[in-house]
């Protein structure tokens, strides 16, 4: 994106109208398990067997960089948050601090973006759903889930808050019980599947040591190690920055949004290095082929051998959490566009509970067609479809750290919210009073910035994944020609 296109001074804030009629009744805990549940679901449980494959023990140094590096994205945009907590987020920064080319772009590639993760999850919750009643067809399964959810989200931003904690709850219940059990396999030396002891040393001895692969090889199946395995990784973090987008509806944003952002550090080094870090001491890395979750090896390993059947009900719960999300953030990002003038003005209106419920319903559509195509054409959904909504990702976290380059600019001119503490200030004085500054900011986002292009490098090794880059360039130039022909039209 041309950096021509910035505003020549600060913008105004009525350029980007957004008002204040949204509901905060978003709570400390609903905010602290929205932040935790983006960070768990499908991806871990299932997923992480492909990473642990890729890399083998030294998966945990991958989750250990990939995590610093979300860490400082949301970091990045809590910053904005705090200080100018709205709806849509990064698509409202976008726009006030950036250019609207720029808002427009953000905030249609995060929606399109998460419509393609609801098509996904609402396609194979029938997968979850016949492990118990294989009688009823998937597509009924996925239309109920969409109705159930749907609904949810048309009673007010509480009971999403509600909805939401408790699939998180259910989570981190698994994830934990999972650590206990395979600690208590380590500490009293209980026999396992493998015939091998269980021992943390496991990850230094077994099938090549801690770097198996190295750092990047490439073998008769492809390219494979760390750095392969670090594409994989960033990917299961994608829903993280749904923190950002709760800022405008958070009873306290200044304290709320800090302390769950910062709290994504031990959820990472619990939830994933600790979680992964355990499973690997209890079953050999080299035996976790994906063929079930390695959450499940462990389960049978502690002797609960109706783990199959524990580990499906917390995956049907972690998709609708992720469908709940989706459509939240959807909802929200719709509301916000129509705001800047980037998308229809229905979409910016409001019920008497606060809730847009055009964008709620607009959102739900789409995703019903989506489906639709998933269950019709299989192949081009998971193949084109589900690549653009992989570098979906990577333009998102790209673009949050160049509006937060824009932001402090903006600030340090002056130009910071009239109802922000900043008001008034400018120079040093303003950034100094930045309320939840982004660490070292003035070299974070550029050391983020090439760490994401060199996700991008990495993603052209794998077959899988090379069409997504390509898929990514073809859809940012498609969203640089609606932009066009939408302002054409005005």
């Amino acid at each position: 994106m041309s950096t021509t296109d910035a505003p020549k001074k600060p913008r105004e804030t009525d350029d980007v109208p957004v008002p204040a009629t949204l509901r905060k009744s978003l709570k400390n805990r609903h905010i602290q398990l929205i932040a935790l549940g983006g960070a768990i679901g499908t991806g871990l449980f299932y997923g992480s067997s492909e990473s642990i494959a890729l890399a083998g023990p030294s998966i945990l140094l991958a989750y250990l960089i990939g995590g610093f590096a979300i860490f400082m994205i949301v970091r990045a945009l809590s910053e904005m948050s705090v200080e100018d907590p709205k709806a849509g987020a990064f698509s409202y920064y976008a726009t006030r601090y950036w250019s609207k080319r720029a808002g427009f772009i953000s905030g249609w590639n995060y929606w399109f973006n998460y419509i393609l993760v609801s098509m996904v999850e609402l396609a194979v919750v029938g997968s979850f759903v016949n492990y118990w009643f294989p009688a009823i067809p998937t597509w009924v399964s996925a239309a109920v889930f969409l109705v159930l959810i749907t609904a949810a989200n048309l009673l007010g931003v509480s009971k999403f808050g509600e909805f939401e904690f408790w699939f998180a709850i259910i989570k981190i219940v698994a994830v934990i019980a999972m650590i206990i059990g395979g600690l208590a396999v380590i500490i009293f030396a209980l026999p396992t599947a493998s015939g091998i002891k269980a021992s943390f040393a496991n990850w230094f001895t077994v099938g090549g040591g801690f770097f198996p692969n190295g750092l990047m090889g490439h073998t008769g199946n492809g390219w494979t190690g760390l750095l392969v395995a670090l594409v994989v990784v960033m990917f299961s973090f994608g829903g993280t920055e749904l923190i950002g987008i709760t800022a405008g509806e958070t009873e306290d944003p200044k304290i709320t949004i800090p302390r769950a952002t910062n709290d994504i550090i031990w959820r990472i080094l619990v939830f994933y290095i600790g979680a992964l870090g355990v499973i690997m001491a209890v079953v050999p890395w080299n035996t976790i082929d994906g063929k079930s979750s390695p959450f499940v090896q462990i389960f049978d390993s502690v002797g609960i051998h109706a783990a199959a059947g524990i580990l499906n009900f917390v995956c049907l719960t972690a998709v609708m959490s992720v469908y709940n999300s989706g459509l939240y953030a959807n909802s929200r990002m719709l509301y916000s566009l129509a705001k800047q003038g980037n998308a229809p003005a229905y979409l910016g209106k409001l019920n008497s509970k606060g809730v847009p419920v055009a964008g709620v319903l607009t959102s739900a559509v789409i995703t019903a067609i989506a489906v639709v195509v998933v269950f019709v054409w299989p192949e081009f959904a998971f193949n084109y479809l589900m690549s653009i909504a992989t570098i979906a990702g990577i333009i998102n976290w790209t673009m949050i750290m160049f509006t937060e380059m824009k932001f402090r600019k903006v600030v340090e001119a002056g130009g910071a919210p009239e109802d922000s503490d900043l008001a008034g200030k400018s120079g040093q004085e303003a950034l100094d009073a930045i309320h939840f500054k982004l660490p070292f900011a003035k070299v974070t986002p550029w050391v983020v910035l090439v760490f994401l292009a060199l996700v991008v490098v990495l993603m052209c090794f794998s077959a899988s994944y090379r069409i997504a880059v390509i898929a990514g360039v073809i859809w940012l130039a498609i969203l640089f020609v609606a932009y066009q022909i939408t302002q054409a039209k005005k």
